[in-house]
């Protein structure tokens, strides 16, 4: 028997590709990667990088949420950029989003993201005991 269980909400984007949105082994949970896409509609919530940014971290909550956690439980968190001189402005939304103690966390520089989004994050989240 596997302790293995897929994680899906509709509050957040559908998979664009074969993977879930997260799964769940024991109490951590694996988040895969959200760009901001509005779960609605499936597209590009803007154009503008501060709306991206606000939209991928609404959509990372709403499947923390599905999986009976919150931002708070994610222990590591890796951010990808198109542009790395946007950064201030991902610190700012980080600000807003989460709350000391922060997660660990990597902002990695990327040539271009799915669907030609300019920001994505995923990571790791730890619930329970």
């Amino acid at each position: 028997m596997s302790n293995k269980a897929v994680i899906n909400t509709e509050k957040a984007p559908a998979a664009i590709g074969p993977y879930s949105q997260a799964i769940k082994a024991g109490n951590t949970v694996y988040l895969s990667g959200q760009i901001p896409l509005d779960p609605a509609t499936m597209e590009l919530v803007s154009d503008d990088f501060e709306a991206q940014a606000r939209q991928v971290f609404t959509n990372l909550r709403a499947v923390c949420e599905e999986a009976a956690g919150s931002l708070q439980d994610i222990v590591k968190l890796n951010l990808y950029l198109v542009d790395l001189g946007q950064f201030a402005v991902v610190n700012a939304m980080m600000e807003e989003f989460f709350e000391k103690p922060y997660p660990a966390r990597a902002a990695i520089g990327v040539k271009a993201l799915p669907k030609g989004a300019q920001f994505e994050a995923e990571g790791v989240m730890v619930i329970g005991d």
